[in-house]
C-alpha cells in the first residue's frame, strides 16, 4: 500500500493496538482465493503531458454547439452566455453547490441568491421566489405539493403538452400520496380549452399550463387562467421560459398563483442535459407553504444591510417529516450562473435575445414551409422560438443522416415530426445551410 502515509512504526503500532500481529492476519477472515496476490493489469504511469495528450484526443471525439449546428431544444437551450458569468462563477468564494450551513457567516452567497430571488420576481411578476430546486420538473412537482397543501384538494390538471420529463416526475412525485393526475387533452398543439373546463370540477386542486409548451406552442394563458379560477380554491401554475417573459405578458399578469420554470438558459450551458436548476416564485400569502430555501434582507446588530435565511420553520432540519420539501438544498452555483447572467443582460439584453429568437425561429419555419414534403405541424398555433415540422421523410432517419454532416437536426417527437429549437446565436448562414442539407436528405 505505497500510497497510505504509514511508516512501518505507525503500522506496528496500530497492529498492537488492535491486537494482530502484521497485515496478513488483519485481513484473515478473507478466504485465501479472494486475495489479491501481485499487482493490478494496469497500464503504466504516465506524465503529465502523456496524461493531458491521452484524455484531449478522447475529448476531441465530442462534438458541441459551438461547433456544430444544432437546432436542439426541448427544454434546454443554446443561448449566449457572456464570459464574465464563467469567470464570477469559477471564483473559489462561489464555486460550491450548497447554500453554506453557516448561512449567515457567507453574506456575499446569501446576497447574490436574494438577489436572484429579486429578479426572478420582477421576471414572473410574482411577490417572492426562493433560492431555487433542483430543475424545472421538480418545481414542477413541488408547485402541485404546495396547492394541496394549500386548499387540500388532491386532484391536479396537467397539459398533455407538457415536458414528457416533467410528466415523468410528476408522477413519481405525486403516486406514493394519493394525488390524482388527469391530463387535458390537446387540440391544434396546445390545450383544449372546452376539454379543460369538462374536466375542472370542485375536487381540483391545481392547473399546471406550460407556455411555451413542450412543443413550443404558446398557450391561451388567458382563457386558461380564467377557467382554473372559476373553480373556488384552485390554483393555476405557470411553467413559463425565462427568456421568452422578457417579450410575453409575466404570469402574474395573467394571473398565476405559482410560477415555476426550467432556469437552464438564464446563463447555463446545455451541457448533455445538466446541471439545470428550477426556478419557483408565488405570492406573497403563501410564503409558508413554498418548498426550498428563502433568503431575506434584514439588518445586523450594527444596522447594518445584512442577509439571513429565513421562513426556515418549513424546513426538514426543523420540520422533519412535515417539512414542505424533501429538497433541503438549492441549484446555488447555477443560480449564480443565472444572477451574473440576468444582471450583464438587463432588461434590453434580455428583449433581444427573446426577440432574436421568436424572429430566427420564424424564419427558419417560413423557409421550411417552402420545401415539398415539408410543412407545419401545427399551422394555427403561435409559437416563441420552437415549432414542430412534419416530413414526407422518417424523421430519425434526417436526423442521422445529417450528424456526420455537423448538424444536429432537432429532436424526433413522431416518426415524421421533428421539433426544431432556435436562439438568438442562431445566424442565417446557418439556418440556409440547416434548410439546404434537409432538402437534400429529403431528396426534395
Amino acid at each position: 500500500m505505497p500510497y497510505i502515509p504509514n511508516t512501518d512504526r505507525d503500522r506496528q503500532a496500530m497492529f498492537a493496538k488492535i491486537g494482530v500481529k502484521d497485515f496478513s492476519e488483519l485481513i484473515a477472515a478473507i478466504p485465501e482465493k479472494y486475495r489479491l496476490k501481485g499487482e493490478l493489469k494496469l497500464d503504466k504511469p504516465m506524465t503529465e503531458l502523456e496524461i493531458t495528450e491521452k484524455i484531449q484526443s478522447q475529448t476531441c471525439r465530442n462534438t458541441c454547439t459551438q461547433t456544430a449546428n444544432s437546432f436542439l431544444g426541448a427544454g434546454v437551450y443554446d443561448h449566449f452566455i457572456p464570459s464574465a458569468v464563467d469567470a464570477i462563477t469559477s471564483r473559489p468564494e462561489f464555486l460550491t453547490a450548497y447554500t453554506p450551513y453557516q448561512a449567515e457567516v457567507s453574506q456575499g452567497t446569501l446576497q447574490f441568491i436574494y438577489e436572484y430571488q429579486t429578479m426572478i420576481c420582477e421576471l414572473t411578476g410574482m411577490e417572492i421566489a426562493n433560492a431555487s430546486m433542483y430543475d424545472g420538473a421538480t418545481a414542477v412537482a413541488e408547485a402541485i405539493l404546495m396547492a394541496v397543501r394549500k386548499n387540500r384538494k388532491k386532484k391536479a390538471l396537467l397539459p398533455d403538452s407538457l415536458n414528457p420529463t416533467f410528466k415523468d416526475i410528476v408522477r413519481s412525485y405525486t403516486e406514493g400520496i394519493g394525488i390524482e393526475l388527469e391530463y387535458v387533452p390537446m387540440k391544434d398543439g396546445v390545450t383544449d380549452l372546452d376539454a379543460l373546463k369538462e374536466l375542472m370540477t370542485e375536487d381540483v386542486g391545481s392547473v399546471t399550463v406550460q407556455s411555451p409548451n413542450y412543443f413550443g406552442n404558446l398557450e391561451d394563458v388567458d382563457a386558461i387562467s380564467e377557467i382554473t379560477h372559476s373553480q373556488k380554491g384552485a390554483l393555476l401554475i405557470a411553467s413559463v421560459n425565462p427568456i421568452s417573459l422578457a417579450i410575453l405578458k409575466s404570469p402574474g399578469d395573467y394571473g398565476a398563483d405559482i410560477v415555476v420554470g426550467e432556469g437552464q438558459s438564464l446563463g447555463n450551458g446545455q451541457s448533455l442535459g445538466g446541471p439545470l436548476f428550477g426556478f419557483f416564485a408565488t405570492k406573497l400569502d403563501m410564503a409558508r407553504q413554498m418548498p426550498g430555501r428563502i433568503v431575506g434582507g434584514t439588518v445586523d446588530v450594527d444596522g447594518k444591510r445584512a442577509y439571513a435565511l429565513t421562513l426556515q420553520a418549513r424546513e426538514q432540519h426543523i420540520r422533519r417529516a412535515k417539512a414542505t420539501s424533501n429538497i433541503c438544498s438549492n441549484q446555488s452555483l447555477c443560480t449564480l450562473a443565472a444572477t451574473v447572467y440576468m444582471s450583464l443582460m438587463g432588461r434590453e439584453g434580455l428583449k433581444e435575445a427573446a426577440i432574436q429568437s421568436a424572429q430566427k425561429a420564424h424564419y427558419l419555419a417560413s423557409e421550411l414551409s417552402k420545401v415539398d414534403g415539408i410543412s407545419m405541424k401545427y399551422p394555427d398555433a403561435k409559437f416563441f422560438n420552437e415549432f414542430v415540422i412534419e416530413t414526407k421523410c422518417d424523421a430519425q432517419e434526417i436526423v442521422d443522416n445529417l450528424v456526420p454532416r455537423g448538424i444536429y437536426a432537432g429532436v424526433v417527437v413522431g416518426k415524421n415530426q421533428l421539433m426544431l429549437a432556435v436562439t438568438e446565436k442562431k445566424r442565417k448562414a446557418a439556418i440556409d445551410d440547416f434548410v439546404n442539407a434537409i432538402k437534400e436528405v429529403c431528396d426534395v
